[in-house]
């Protein structure tokens, strides 16, 4: 994508990049948008690179992700919705969804908390705060879930194996 200069529309949450750090970008904030991927938006901010949520797209003037989730008719979190806010979180450098990137080893529902273990694709991969907070930002908008809690663990270290077959197709890996 070439890089286009945005005026933000709104305060927008954003995560720098690579810490994962929160920050908002206050409205008539001049942006450079330098990549639009997996439903994220990377820009330059005040000398800084920031990532923007999908569900924040309005915000630079694109049209935001909406997640619907199911209604479970009480206060349980729904398993079905978890799995579909993950399966909206998208690895940083790819376009494809950690879902389907085999990232996710577990996910238990303890009340209202989300209790996730999950990898990265390499030990030391530079934007794992940023996915960390990504996680616990869209698992975070179930309805019921009142608290996440990421363990990132690195054993069983990560193997291609691990993607779903779409997602492999969808790197050019068959």
């Amino acid at each position: 994508m070439e890089n286009k200069i945005i005026v933000v529309n709104r305060e927008c949450p954003a995560l720098l990049v690579p810490d994962g750090i929160s920050i908002t970008i206050k409205k008539d904030t001049f942006v450079t948008l330098t990549q639009s991927l997996g439903g994220a938006y990377t820009v330059l901010v005040n000398g800084n690179m920031a990532r923007v949520d999908g569900t924040d797209a309005d915000a630079l003037g694109f049209e935001p992700i909406i997640l619907e989730f199911d209604n479970s008719g009480d206060d349980t979190v729904v398993e079905g919705n978890v799995w579909k806010a993950l399966a909206a979180v998208y690895d940083p450098e790819l376009p494809v969804s950690i879902v389907d990137l085999g990232l996710i080893y577990d996910c238990k529902i303890e009340g209202s908390t989300v209790v996730i273990s999950m990898t990265l694709t390499a030990p030391g991969c530079g934007m794992g705060p940023v996915l960390v907070e990504d996680v616990k930002y869209k698992v975070g908008l179930v309805p019921n879930v009142d608290n996440v809690k990421v363990n990132l663990v690195l054993e069983p270290a990560w193997s291609r194996e691990m993607m779903t077959e779409e997602a492999q197709l969808e790197m050019g890996l068959f």
